[in-house]
């Protein structure tokens, strides 16, 4: 088996590790998709739908009302990426190492917690950045989403195995 092949996990790891990188050294400013989505979605389509939609994340009120449209609808892309990209990371790390772990029952917690350390070194780097915030419901969000990536791909693997 070719060694790409046999490793892709951790291929795919490394490749996100740069993206969140690049990603969490640029400023809010170089970053935000709201010029974008107010070219995109310039008659609001969701509005009527999104309007309905009210929660506070890390303190702050996030509505439509509060922060307009596109900072709303930015706001569940930015935490989309969020979840794509560590249950991505997740998924890579479990695959990556499924097979050098020799106690399986440490497996799962020590590729979750991996990833929560990854996530709270991402905050803590976005915390250099100017125009930046570091969030700890960031790591949550992002421990969770490895999480349950983790389940899922330990699952098939242990199954796959036997």
């Amino acid at each position: 088996m070719n060694s790409f092949k046999r490793h892709w996990g951790l291929w795919l790891t490394a490749a996100l590790l740069f993206i969140l990188f690049v990603s969490s050294s640029m400023t809010y400013k170089e970053q935000t998709t709201v010029p974008l989505l107010e070219r995109l979605l310039q008659s609001e389509p969701f509005k009527p739908f999104l309007s309905t939609i009210h929660f506070d994340y890390a303190g702050e009120a996030q509505s439509v009302a509060k922060v307009g449209y596109f900072k709303f609808v930015e706001f569940f892309i930015r935490k989309g990426a969020h979840v794509t990209i560590f249950f991505l990371m997740g998924l890579g790390l479990t695959q990556g190492t499924f097979m050098y772990q020799k106690n399986r029952w440490l497996h799962w917690p020590l590729v979750t917690l991996s990833c929560t350390g990854i996530a709270a070194f991402d905050e803590f780097h976005q915390m250099l950045t100017g125009g930046r915030t570091p969030l700890f419901q960031d790591v949550m969000l992002d421990t969770v989403a490895a999480a349950i990536a983790v389940t899922v791909m330990w699952g098939w693997l242990w199954r796959k195995r036997r």
